[in-house]
């Protein structure tokens, strides 16, 4: 049996390929330092797991959830979006919760395009994006992201192109992997952008907690739900992402064109989790600020750790990553294999973000500090 077209275009993902030699080298008895992923290693809040375990006992807690979540859910993100970002979310028809913000990736590209349609991605970026776009068998574009320009779209360049048939734009910012922000003024001229070209913007919004003093939101903008969605996770703000808890917003509108893709690839969330994430949502600021000072100081040692590999960095990038720039020459991908094969050490390469990548790596700060100090170490035994 042959498998569908759509595969001829679709590998399995990077990690998934290359974990299975990470595996093969600890199995051997290697002692590997994977700084390649960004799945936190801290615990969820305890009051999230307190919440998860008591609601067990609950009448309902084993049927079938609504699709759209219980609504104490959507109240509880319509309130974390006011009170963090200073949004006003509508909870009855604003916001839809999603098994994890991936999935919401895969749903809106379902809602909303059709064979041939063009979809703007990013490069570097999320390869999601670019994949999900070729499984709908849509067309992907990409745009550049340069260091020069600040790791950010050109949108006056964009605009002189031919976007006859483009549909969606994602961006994700704060970036991965590149750790920017937006500067002032940014996503007004985004919004400007979606309205004057007739198309939907996408901003995928997982990192705007860790490490950042000023979160911002894409809706935060006037007008912005007309021509704009936003993603969102619990998996790095509250160290949940095995909880596979996220949602979508924007207009009531879209929401409703992406619920009934949803309500066909699922039966609901499981109830536990939804109260789970209800008691993280409403965490005081004070859970940011204990997160952020293991990451801020694991941080610092990992800029030690870019410093002996010969790389530059920025000081002022944001995220649950270090995206640093190789010496000019050297390819990402032969040196991060040279250094999993001769000190066991697993860096991302910047090349599985695009061809934009090439010559930067990426370390994630989902590694306890001891293990960041002894990555430096067997530099120092050289």
């Amino acid at each position: 049996m042959q498998p569908a077209n759509r595969l001829q275009e679709t590998k399995e993902y990077y990690f998934s390929l290359k974990l299975k030699e990470v595996r093969a080298l600890a199995a051997a008895g290697h002692p590997i330092i994977n700084m390649g992923i960004g799945s936190p290693d801290l615990p969820a809040p305890q009051e999230a797991i307190d919440a998860m375990v008591s609601s067990l006992q609950d009448k309902v807690a084993h049927q079938y959830q609504n699709y759209t979540g219980i609504p104490a859910l959507r109240e509880a993100m319509a309130i974390f979006y006011k009170t963090q970002y200073n949004v006003e979310i509508d909870p009855n028809d604003e916001i839809l919760p999603l098994m994890g913000s991936k999935e919401g990736i895969m749903h809106i590209s379902m809602a909303f395009l059709n064979p041939g349609d063009k979809v703007l991605f990013p490069n570097p970026g999320y390869p999601s994006y670019a994949a999900v776009t070729r499984l709908v068998e849509a067309t992907a574009v990409t745009y550049d992201l340069t260091e020069a320009n600040g790791w950010l779209p050109d949108l006056k360049a964009l605009a002189k192109q031919d976007l006859t048939g483009v549909k969606l734009m994602w961006v994700n910012y704060p970036h991965m992997p590149t750790g920017t922000l937006v500067p002032e003024g940014f996503y007004k001229e985004l919004v400007a952008f979606a309205k004057a070209n007739q198309l939907l913007i996408i901003n995928d919004n997982p990192y705007s907690f860790i490490l950042n003093d000023n979160p911002q939101s894409l809706l935060s903008v006037p007008g912005a739900k007309e021509v704009a969605l936003e993603l969102n996770s619990l998996s790095k703000t509250f160290n949940m992402a095995g909880w596979r808890v996220g949602m979508v917003s924007g207009s009531a509108q879209n929401i409703g064109h992406i619920l009934r893709i949803k309500s066909n690839m699922d039966s609901g969330m499981f109830y536990g989790l939804q109260k789970g994430a209800i008691a993280a949502l409403g965490l005081s600021k004070d859970w940011f600020t204990h997160i952020n000072e293991v990451y801020g100081k694991r941080r610092e040692l990992v800029f030690k750790l870019v410093e002996k590999l010969g790389c530059t960095y920025s000081k002022i990038q944001v995220g649950l990553f270090v995206w640093a720039k190789l010496p000019e020459g050297i390819e990402a991908e032969a040196f991060i294999d040279k250094i999993l094969l001769e000190k066991y050490i697993f860096i991302t390469p910047g090349t599985i973000f695009g061809t934009m990548g090439e010559g930067y790596i990426r370390f994630s700060l989902c590694v306890k500090e001891e293990e960041i100090a002894a990555a430096i170490k067997r530099f120092d035994e050289e």
